[in-house]
């Protein structure tokens, strides 16, 4: 991740998302405060920065211009600690490791960027993959956190691999814009955690909700400290879709904010998606506490080499 020459930049590229280099074919469609809504391929989606969590109590970041149009952010860490992320010209997220003090490094996301060349759009990588057969029951595939009776639930769930043979390794954003390919992971339904209508608040009664599946996580990350697990926001269908895709890409960062800070649940083994009211629960228009959600998925199989050859 630092052995190529990289020549220092002064400034963050493309520090607002709104100003982020796009493939053809991509629209802005609005922009909500620090959110783009884009459409492209007949799919809307959110985006955001996630460097505000990447970088909370860093003593320094900076970046580097790499060839091909790569650049190369680094998040040095009081405890020595580096997080090394290189981003393609579209700004996704390539390859992203931590590198221990003794120098040791842990790959959190690695694609090959030959699936990357002389790509005019972004295209769904689902597109390769049969239709999804599920061989197994529900209960094994979604857990519903209102189902779980004993913590460890979680543990026992998340450690599970996926339910299909992973072709080949996804950029994380691939698997963020891909309905198809994080359906290769099981999903972990947190309908216990409320939000407030309009809100993505969480106070500190609902964090505590948090902490069965926070510790499930952290077994992991014990395990395998290269875990990534991707958070996805979801609300009901009142309000407009672009309003929608906004707030729940708000409240996946603030369950993520909420596992950091709470239960010390690293950043960079976090990454976070909106999804608006694309995938109720509850089919209805009307108000409705069980769509205003997060899910977890555990994608380290689909995002890093090692998780991926198990």
């Amino acid at each position: 991740m630092t052995e190529e020459k990289g020549k220092r930049v002064e400034r963050a590229p493309d520090e607002n998302v709104r100003d982020r280099r796009r493939p053809k074919g991509v629209d802005v469609v609005r922009e909500l405060g620090d959110r783009v809504i884009l459409q492209f391929n007949n799919q809307t989606i959110v985006e955001s920065n996630d460097a505000p969590r990447m970088h909370r109590g860093a003593r320094n970041v900076y970046y580097e211009d790499l060839s091909g149009d790569r650049t190369r952010e680094i998040v040095e860490r009081d405890n020595g600690v580096q997080i090394v992320t290189i981003r393609n010209r579209y700004g996704d997220v390539i390859q992203r490791s931590r590198i221990a003090p003794d120098g040791r490094e842990y790959v959190l996301s690695y694609v090959d960027e030959r699936h990357y060349e002389d790509e005019s759009d972004w295209r769904d990588p689902g597109d390769d993959l049969p239709p999804m057969r599920l061989t197994i029951p529900r209960e094994e595939y979604i857990l519903d956190s209102e189902d779980v009776e004993d913590p460890d639930d979680y543990y026992t769930f998340l450690e599970q691999p996926p339910v299909e043979r992973v072709q080949r390794l996804y950029s994380i954003d691939e698997v963020k814009r891909s309905a198809r390919v994080r359906d290769i992971a099981r999903r972990v339904d947190l309908d216990t955690l409320n939000f407030e209508f309009g809100s993505a608040s969480i106070s500190d009664t609902e964090v505590q909700k948090l902490e069965g599946v926070a510790t499930a996580m952290e077994k992991l990350l014990k395990k395998n400290p290269a875990e990534t697990f991707l958070i996805e926001g979801h609300t009901d269908a009142v309000g407009t879709p672009e309003a929608n895709l906004a707030l729940s890409d708000r409240r996946a960062e603030a369950v993520a904010e909420a596992l950091t800070n709470a239960f010390g649940i690293p950043p960079e083994n976090l990454t976070t998606q909106g999804y608006g009211e694309q995938y109720l629960k509850v089919n209805t228009a009307a108000p409705n506490r069980e769509n205003r959600r997060v899910a977890i998925r555990r994608i380290t199989s689909l995002v890093a080499p090692v998780a991926s050859n198990k």
